[in-house]
């Protein structure tokens, strides 16, 4: 059974690269509901725990980590599944539940989608 949720961080049209939910920073300023992703993703990551639970995810060999991979990040088991859950809540991570484990993976969507967020405007 599939956990999965999915913020509009980034929609890859058919065959395209990902659609950033906002525009780079250097292009235009933000509307409000691009100010309010950015900024939902931005906060999940503002904390050191969930920004190493990230990385242990995005770097885990296979794309994926089960939770038994990734809980040894010097918090207990239930304040790690709390950060598991803001970081799926913010769209950073999906998860599926195989059995007595839930499994992890950073959508490449997503990673594409912060990645473009940062890019600095071409020079026209």
């Amino acid at each position: 059974m599939s956990n999965t949720k999915v913020l509009p961080l980034g929609r890859p049209a058919d065959g395209q690269a990902a659609a950033p939910c906002c525009p780079p920073l250097t292009e235009r300023p933000f509307t409000a509901d691009e100010a309010d992703t950015a900024a939902r993703m931005f906060k999940a990551l503002g904390d050191p725990v969930r920004l190493r639970l990230f990385s242990l995810v995005a770097s885990h060999e296979g794309g994926e980590a089960c939770v038994c991979d990734i809980s040894d990040v010097g918090v207990s088991q239930p304040t790690v599944s709390h950060h598991l859950k803001k970081l799926k809540e913010a769209g950073l991570l999906t998860s599926e539940r195989r059995g007595t484990w839930v499994y992890y993976r950073v959508e490449a969507s997503v990673l594409a989608a912060m990645g473009q967020l940062l890019t600095m405007r071409s020079a026209a």
